[in-house]
């Protein structure tokens, strides 16, 4: 029912800032941009998804809450947007699972620099259902524009996205047997805890859980956390090489976990978001 991610919110306190630092880190340019409803947004369309950048607008109900957000929390990852072929039918199974979703709405937006416009119908669950991550679901009939590159090695895609849990077992009932994501791997390791990834279309959630780095809150209160992002590239030396060249504090490239692949660590210029990028299997 779920076919994949449509699209992450990260919040920012200024929205041009934010989308001259990801226009840098993908090398391409916004695909959509809108305002209205208390907020401003601008679309970074990947081959897999959407990253959408939000920040306040004027004096709202919905300015004074992201406001409130930015203050408390910071900038950074704030919602996950799922992606379905049949808004009815999803909204009745989260109905069934007591995931408390909201009315289906009819949502439009017009691009600020073409006038063009885009339609699709959407729900929320209640965030105290899905153990504090903010969910939408979403169903669109047709594809947004995908960003322009601006320079060459520009990231490709989202690899996949990373919830932390202090209780891995409800994680793992919610993503798996409630949304119904296949779990395509369940490991534990002494040294980084238990991973457990869910595939959702070409992208992956990645949720994870360490002992003694969670909340010390107890694990049937305390809430799960939207951590960090990874994005894909073809070429991780060409992109170290254009992200260094521009400002950006990167690691060196290391070996990744998985085998044949590589990966690196951007330290900055991701508006609060942990972001690792990762080239999918070594080059001859």
């Amino acid at each position: 029912m779920i076919t994949g991610l449509d699209h992450v919110v990260v919040l920012v306190g200024d929205i041009e800032a934010g989308a001259s630092a990801y226009q840098t880190l993908f090398a391409r340019s916004p695909s959509w941009r809108d305002g209205g409803d208390g907020a401003e947004r601008v679309l970074f369309t990947l081959d897999n998804m959407t990253l959408e950048l939000m920040s306040p607008d004027g004096e709202s109900e919905v300015a004074d809450r992201i406001r409130k957000v930015l203050a408390t929390e910071g900038e950074g990852l704030a919602s996950l947007c799922f992606r379905t072929d049949d808004i009815a039918k999803m909204h009745r199974r989260l109905d069934r699972l007591t995931l408390k979703p909201e009315p289906v709405a009819d949502v439009e937006s017009r691009d600020t620099t073409s006038g063009a416009t885009l339609s699709w119908k959407r729900t929320r669950a209640a965030t105290d259902m899905t153990r504090g991550v903010r969910m939408f679901f979403l169903e669109r009939d047709r594809e947004r524009p995908l960003s322009a590159r601006t320079a060459p090695a520009s990231i490709t895609a989202m690899d996949h996205v990373v919830v932390s849990t202090p209780d891995p077992e409800r994680a793992a009932a919610l993503y798996g047997a409630r949304l119904g994501l296949d779990m395509a791997l369940d490991r534990s390791h002494p040294d980084w805890g238990r991973l457990m990834f869910f595939r959702c279309g070409d992208l992956v959630v990645e949720v994870t859980h360490r002992p003694g780095r969670e909340s010390n809150v107890q694990a049937d209160a305390a809430q799960d956390r939207l951590r960090g992002i990874c994005w894909r590239v073809a070429d991780i030396d060409a992109t170290r090489a254009r992200l260094a060249a521009d400002g950006v504090d990167v690691s060196e490239v290391r070996i990744g976990r998985k085998p044949g692949t590589r990966v690196m660590i951007v330290r900055n210029r991701t508006c609060g978001v942990p972001t690792l990028l990762v080239e999918p299997s070594a080059r001859s």
